[in-house]
């Protein structure tokens, strides 16, 4: 280690020993990246997605509450309708002659269970193939959910629901832009071969597991947007910060802090997920226009140049913006990415100059190629440095 990375460390271990955290001079110092030793880089993240108060005095008494909210949402939705909870505290109910699985009306909790289990069939496919080249999300977690595992209470695993789910009508999957892929019943009883993935033991869980269930628990307390095909891509690598604290007071509770900041970053990009206000000035069309708008002012060459070529900003600003770069590039560099990104008071707009920049670096190519060989380029991003696309980013912002 660098005698410069040492010190830098301890500019950070500085910044985050003050009784009240300074956000604008931590901001500065999380632009040129955090150091993942001694979870800087996770303490960091969750102060820069405004989970942590600047009062560190305030840390201990809001984190438990947090962390009991988190766990009376777990016990309130990942739940069979009609089974008594008897170790919670809860009498048993009769529901059968009041609420059934074939009850129609559209208040039953059967009801709701079912309509749930769609969404849930859903995550599931996306979350198993969550960064598969990383062994890590098939790994088992070391904190795996007690509440949920202990078998002394009647709760049952998203996964074993997964498994046990039948759905008399079709199977929809849902997608950004709308319903599509609508899948016959069959395939839902076994979507995946049994030896595509390491069937864990009882009482383990995988990483990709807590991220279902953290997914699921976001869907149903916000049904207007529920689960959007690519959310999966956004919760993981906050999830994986997390998790790999090297601080086990923290990670012990990462899924906890895992949803509360997820819950903040969709709220500030939620609007990218709706369809309905794509056209709306806080959809994600105009900020895919506004890549090509800032492209304009910044090389007008190479704005021409795609124009011309009628490639559209949709063709490949969407999944950038929408997923905030999470597939363009290997997890560590993602990682390093959203360090800047978040540590930006703006961070979208910052998002856009990225984009920009990502656009202007590879200027020579895409004027010297066709269509085709211009979106290949745009659709498989060939520069895998992203510190120097960070500083061409940093380098327009300055110029703007």
């Amino acid at each position: 280690m660098s005698t410069s990375y040492r010190n830098r460390i301890q500019e950070f271990k500085v910044a985050l020993s003050e009784d009240t955290i300074d956000l604008k001079a931590l901001r500065e110092l999380c632009f040129s990246g955090v150091p993942f030793e001694g979870g800087i880089r996770a303490l960091c993240w969750k102060i820069l997605l405004n989970y942590l108060p600047l009062d560190q005095t305030l840390w201990d008494s809001f984190l438990k509450k947090q962390r009991e909210v988190y766990s009376q949402f777990l016990k309130e939705m990942i739940i069979q309708p009609g089974i008594a909870k008897a170790n919670l505290g809860l009498s048993r109910e009769d529901v059968t002659m009041e609420d059934h699985p074939l009850n129609p009306n559209p208040d039953s909790r059967w009801n709701t269970y079912f309509k749930d289990n769609e969404v849930l069939l859903q995550i599931d496919k996306d979350v198993r193939r969550l960064y598969p080249d990383m062994a890590f999300f098939q790994r088992p977690t070391d904190y795996p959910c007690q509440l949920i595992l202990d078998p002394q209470n009647d709760y049952e695993t998203l996964r074993r629901r997964v498994e046990q789910t039948t759905l008399k009508a079709q199977t929809v999957n849902r997608n950004r832009s709308g319903v599509t892929n609508v899948s016959s019943p069959g395939k839902s009883l076994n979507l995946y071969p049994s030896n595509e993935y390491e069937v864990l033991p009882s009482g383990s869980e995988a990483h990709w597991e807590v991220v279902e269930r953290i997914l699921f628990i976001y869907a149903k307390l916000n049904p207007g947007i529920a689960y959007v095909q690519g959310m999966n891509e956004i919760v993981g690598p906050i999830y994986y910060t997390f998790a790999t604290d090297p601080n086990d007071q923290w990670n012990e509770h990462a899924e906890a802090d895992t949803f509360f900041c997820f819950t903040n970053l969709m709220s500030e990009n939620r609007d990218n997920f709706i369809k309905s206000l794509d056209d709306s000035q806080c959809g994600i069309t105009y900020k895919m226009e506004s890549v090509y708008s800032m492209l304009k002012d910044k090389d007008m060459e190479l704005y021409l140049k795609l124009q011309e070529q009628n490639i559209k900003p949709q063709y490949f600003t969407f999944r950038w913006l929408t997923l905030l770069l999470s597939q363009e590039f290997l997890l560590p560099d993602v990682i390093r990415i959203w360090d800047t990104l978040f540590s930006d008071q703006d961070r979208f707009h910052f998002l856009i100059l990225v984009c920009c920049a990502m656009l202007i670096l590879i200027r020579d190519h895409l004027l010297a190629g066709d269509f085709t060989v211009n979106m290949r380029l745009l659709q498989d991003y060939p520069i895998s440095d992203v510190h120097t696309i960070l500083t061409k980013a940093k380098e327009l912002q300055d110029n703007s």
